[in-house]
This record gives C-alpha cells, sequence and structure tokens, in this order.
C-alpha cells in the first residue's frame, strides 16, 4: 500500500500550526475555567486540535542532528562545540538542552489533554483515539528525556494543578514504568494503522506497540546510576535495575508487543531499501514505515532531514540548498558487505557539485561520504526553495520491530529460537534482495546473536529513530568499549591496516549530470577498482572512453599531511569516559529554569 500525503498531511500539519500558537499560551491562561472542558475539551474537533499540538514539539532537530553524532555509526564534521559534543567533550555549558525542553512542553500539552479527554464519552471511538494518541505523546516525551539524563523530573498533572511549578530528580525506573503503563494503555485505545486509516505521523495501535517494545527494551537495559537519596551525588555506575522479575518482564513486554504488531500482518519490508527513503521525500505512505515526524509544509522550520543530515548540494538548483553537519563515520562503509543493497543507500558516495551552470556528481572519498538516506535528489519538488527539505523523519519502521522481537527473544530463551532467528533473517535477506545464500550463518549461541544483532541494528537503522544507536549502546552496557573500539577501528582505516590492508585505494567511473527531482540514481558505479594508481598511460585510456580516476584514500594518511590527519583520527571520541558520558549534564539554562535540580547535577560534572 503506497498513498500519498496530499489532503490528509495538509489538514494534519495546518492544524499543528493552528495548535502550536494555541498551545504555547496555554501556559499563562489565568484560570482552570478558560481553559478545560468549557473551552476545548468540548468535542473530539477541538479535542483534537489540542493532541495535534502536543504533536507538534514532539520532535526536536536534535534527534536527527547533534545527538546522532558520537556513535560507531556518524561523526560530527564541525569544527564548534558541536563537534566538541559528538566527541563527548560536554559540560553545563555545551550540552544541548533542546531536546529537554521540547520534550517537557509535549509532556504538559499530554497532561492537559489526557485531563481534559478524559471528561469526555470515551466510548465515542474518535475520543478514545484521541485518549491513546495522548497517552503515547507522554510517554515519547519522558522516554526521550530520560534516555539521555536519567532521573528526570516527573509530573502527570498539568502545571495549571501542580503543586509546584519546581520538581527535583524523580527515579528513572518509576518513569520507564510509567512510560510502559501509558504505552499499554494507549495500544487498548487505538485502531490498528490500516483499519482506521491512520496517517504514519501519528500513533497507531501498530505505533504505540512498536514504541512499547522500545521503552521496555531501554528500561531493562543498562543505564548509568547513583543513589537519588545522597547529595552530592557520587559513585555512578552503569547498572541496570535491581529488580530482576521486574527485568524479565519488560523483556516479554517488549516480545509480546512485537509479536502483537508481526501478527496483526498490517506491515512488511519493502524489496527496495531505497524505496523507504524515497517515500519520506515524496510524501508517500509505505507498509513498512509505521511512525514518522511529518516535515511537510510551510510551517515546518526544521531542516534536519536533508540538509544537516543528508548530502551536499549548493544553492539555487531544481534542488533545496544542503549542507551537512555530520557525516557516516568511515568505517561504517565497510561493516556492509558489498552486495547488501543498504551500503549505498545510507551512504551517498557522490557528493554534487556546481560546474559551468550544470549540477555534476562524482565518487566521493571515504574521507567525504555523506548521510544518503535523506538526499534531496529524491524528492519530488523544491515549493520552499533552499534549506528546506521537507523530508520526513523514519521514528519506527518494521524491520526495528522485527529486530527487537529477535532481541527480546534471545534473552528471555537463552539462545535464538526458530522465532528469532526467522525475524532476523527476514531482514538480512531483504538486505541481499531476498537471495538467502549471502546472508551467512545465523549464530545458535545467546551471545553470538546478541552480537549480530548489535551490528545489523547500525546496518539497518543507522541514522533514524531519533538518536538510536547512541542510547541502544547505553543499553547493552557497551558504550564505551564500542566507541574506543571504534577510534582504534579509524587508526587501522587510515593507516590501510589490520581488517583494511587490502581496501581498494583508486577507482575509476564516470561522472554524472544530475538535473531532475526524483532521480533514479543510488550511487557512482565504479568501472574497475585498483590498488595503485593506474599509470599515466591507463589514465589517459580511461579518460578517453570518459572515466575518471578517484583517490579514494585522500583524507587519510596515505596523503603528504600525515600529522595533521593522524591527530584528527586520534581526537575522535576523545571525552568519552565510562561511567560518566553514558548520560548527559544538566545545561546550565535547564538548571535556571528549575533550581530544583541545580543541587542535583550529574555526578560526573559537578
Amino acid at each position: 500500500m503506497k498513498t500519498t500525503k496530499h489532503i490528509t498531511q495538509l489538514a494534519i500539519m495546518a492544524g499543528i500550526a493552528l495548535c502550536t500558537v494555541a498551545c504555547e499560551d496555554w501556559l499563562d491562561m489565568p484560570s482552570e475555567t478558560k481553559y478545560d472542558s468549557s473551552s476545548i475539551f468540548v468535542s473530539p474537533e477541538k479535542a483534537e486540535m489540542a493532541v495535534l499540538g502536543a504533536y507538534a514539539s514532539s520532535y526536536h532537530n536534535d534527534l536527527n542532528y547533534r545527538l546522532v553524532s558520537g556513535t560507531d555509526e556518524c561523526r560530527s564534521t564541525e569544527t564548534n562545540s558541536k563537534y566538541q559534543l559528538a566527541q563527548y567533550e560536554h559540560d553545563a555549558a555545551n550540552v544541548p538542552d533542546g531536546v529537554y525542553t521540547t520534550m517537557y512542553t509535549t509532556v504538559e500539552r499530554a497532561n492537559s489533554c489526557i485531563k481534559g479527554i478524559s471528561t469526555m464519552d470515551i466510548d465515542d471511538p474518535k475520543v478514545a483515539l484521541l485518549l491513546g494518541e495522548a497517552y503515547a505523546l507522554r510517554a515519547w516525551a519522558y522516554f526521550n528525556a530520560v534516555r539521555f539524563w536519567g532521573d528526570v523530573p516527573f509530573q502527570l498533572l498539568p502545571t495549571i494543578d501542580a503543586d509546584s511549578y519546581e520538581l527535583p530528580r524523580y527515579p528513572r525506573d518509576e518513569i520507564y514504568d510509567q512510560c510502559v503503563e501509558d504505552l499499554q494503555k494507549a495500544a487498548d485505545l487505538l485502531p490498528w494503522k490500516d483499519e482506521a486509516g491512520i496517517p504514519s505521523e501519528r500513533f497507531s495501535k501498530n505505533a504505540a506497540l512498536g514504541i512499547l517494545a522500545r521503552v521496555a527494551l531501554h528500561a531493562a537495559g543498562y543505564s548509568l546510576r547513583w543513589d537519588l537519596s545522597a547529595t552530592p551525588y557520587a559513585n555512578a555506575q552503569l547498572a541496570k535495575r535491581p529488580d530482576a522479575a521486574r527485568i524479565t518482564e519488560l523483556y516479554t513486554i517488549a516480545r509480546n508487543a512485537c509479536k502483537r504488531v508481526m501478527d496483526e500482518g498490517g506491515n512488511l519490508l519493502l524489496d527496495s531499501y531505497d524505496q523507504i527513503y524515497r517515500d519520506l521525500a515524496t510524501k508517500k505512505y509505505n507498509r513498512e514505515t509505521i511512525w514518522e515526524f511529518g516535515m511537510y509544509g510551510a510551517s515546518q522550520t526544521d531542516k534536519s532531514p536533508g540538509y544537516t543530515s543528508g548530502t551536499t548540494m549548493p544553492a539555487n538548483t531544481v534542488y533545496a540548498k544542503s549542507g551537512p553537519l555530520i557525516a557516516p563515520i568511515p568505517t561504517l562503509y565497510f561493516d556492509y558487505d558489498s552486495l547488501d543493497q543498504r551500503r549505498d543507500v545510507s551512504i551517498c558516495n557522490m557528493p554534487v557539485t556546481l560546474e559551468g551552470g550544470a549540477l555534476m556528481a562524482r565518487m566521493s572519498t571515504y574521507a567525504a561520504i555523506k548521510i544518503g538516506k535523506y538526499r534531496v535528489t529524491w524528492k519530488s519538488d523544491n515549493l520552499y526553495g533552499d534549506g528546506r527539505a521537507n523530508i520526513s523523519m523514519p521514528l519506527l519502521r518494521y524491520s526495528d520491530v522485527l529486530l527487537m522481537f529477535a532481541e527480546a527473544d534471545n534473552e528471555l530463551s537463552g539462545a535464538p529460537t526458530a522465532a528469532a532467528k526467522e525475524a532476523y533473517e527476514k531482514v538480512r535477506t531483504r538486505a541481499f534482495r531476498s537471495n538467502s545464500n549471502l546472508i551467512g550463518s545465523t549464530p545458535t549461541d545467546k551471545d553470538g546473536f546478541f552480537s549480530a544483532l548489535v551490528k545489523e541494528r547500525k546496518l539497518e537503522l543507522c541514522f533514524e529513530g531519533a538518536a538510536l544507536r547512541r542510547t541502544d549502546l547505553v543499553r547493552w552496557g557497551i558504550h564505551y568499549e564500542t566507541l574506543r573500539a571504534e577510534a582504534d577501528r579509524m587508526v587501522r582505516l587510515g593507516n590501510a591496516t589490520g581488517e583494511y590492508a587490502n581496501i581498494w585505494k583508486y577507482a575509476s567511473y564516470k561522472p554524472m549530470v544530475m538535473d531532475k527531482l526524483e532521480h533514479p540514481a543510488i550511487a557512482i558505479q565504479a568501472h574497475g577498482y585498483y590498488q595503485a594508481k593506474p599509470t599515466p598511460q591507463d589514465s589517459a585510456a580511461l579518460a578517453g572512453e570518459g572515466y575518471e580516476v578517484a583517490d579514494l584514500c585522500a583524507g587519510f594518511f596515505t596523503t603528504a599531511d600525515k600529522t595533521t590527519l593522524e591527530n584528527w583520527v586520534a581526537d575522535f571520541f576523545t571525552g568519552v569516559t565510562k561511567h560518566k558520558t553514558e548520560l548527559m549534564p544538566f545545561s546550565n539554562a535547564m538548571m535556571n529554569d528549575n533550581p530544583m535540580i541545580r543541587e542535583q547535577q550529574h555526578p560526573g560534572y559537578r
């Protein structure tokens, strides 16, 4: 099923635009009388406007920008404080607080919606749907706050009903448990996506169950913890919650939630991996993307997908201008098998430059690869001009559900069951265009299967899910070890040693003219690969046939400026510190807004 986003999308975004203004005024309303049922929650239509306002604040561009970089899949290309953040040189002055602020705006709006809609006729399917969305949005917002900051302020009442505007840290396990409860309520209230024709920008039962699985896996996993009852805080340790029975229950919740989505049958894997992202760029729905954040419309100002997280594109062309500020870490390219269709979709090897009035794509070096999933060349229009890609952000896909099911089932069973292996192999087989002979052997032991899932989630979901990789590494308890190993891999790649000793150094190819929207190209294909630079005679012969030769290793240690480049690689993840950088500190602005947390700073940043 593929549906073009026209009237429905315009209605959603118009509702968000109208309600954003209204909802921003809620905190300043003088009395409950002017705010509550007498003015807003009197009809499903007005209540829907309030719920759409909560959606509007449920995403922040750092979830597809600054918080994506600094992993084993993505790096920052900047040289300022944003680069320092990717290297884990955190402090209260440079840590971004946009995600925190927007998530608490969503909490406030969701709390208000839950209170108001609960007074309405819940037997009305429309009202039940809106209440389900409000519960899901509250859970989503608290989930994002907890996974980046740990124990955070917690409130289930609208501000107007609260005893205090200032709240201290609250135990994260209890917040996670509330998120689980909220998502379970949401899943009970919401209809299936296909059953009710719910657009992918809004919560359906499918989306609520998928996010429930994600939250439950985080709640069952590792987190940086310290004693909230002893201040100043000290002795932070990476650990799971102490209740082993609850951990088992959470894995069971995750597995069962995924299985419900799998059994319902409304979602599937598309045959062509690139079609997922072409649909995001051309305003179409499909059966793989379960939930996304819509970036369409004149009121949408976030330009991260396709701009800061995309490919390079000059201004004033048929495409929107894009200026990437994050990029794949070069080792990611070599993590893929050369026959894996996901490699050239996820990683773009064809930067575009303007040459004599023509847009030309040439083959990239390994050091200059860019994120390919959100490329402006796949768009169907350029209605809003430069800097406005209007490419939606995928927050949950069916492949993620399959991999979460396999992970939870493996954990509960102590080894990969036939069902877990089948879910994992579905994702692997699609990657090789349904050729199961190419997917390799699936591990049969628990630890081996878990390691395979860790890698597969990177290959399948890189740059997606709202900075998913960063907190996946933390919940698995391998954040520090993975990043230190990644820095060492970068050194080996730069020196072409170890597993990178025989990488191709040069390639011949034909440049490509980029002259139309919805361009079919995925990658520039090489005519030939070479270990040594082609001789002048060979290069001349290639040029006579229209081929150019790319130095694929330019920008690594094979160049003359070895010291500078060694320092660049050595600088990767310099600040990463076990039992510290798994969570971010509160920023100065966050502490100024809520003095209750000023004495509750992360112990590693006091």
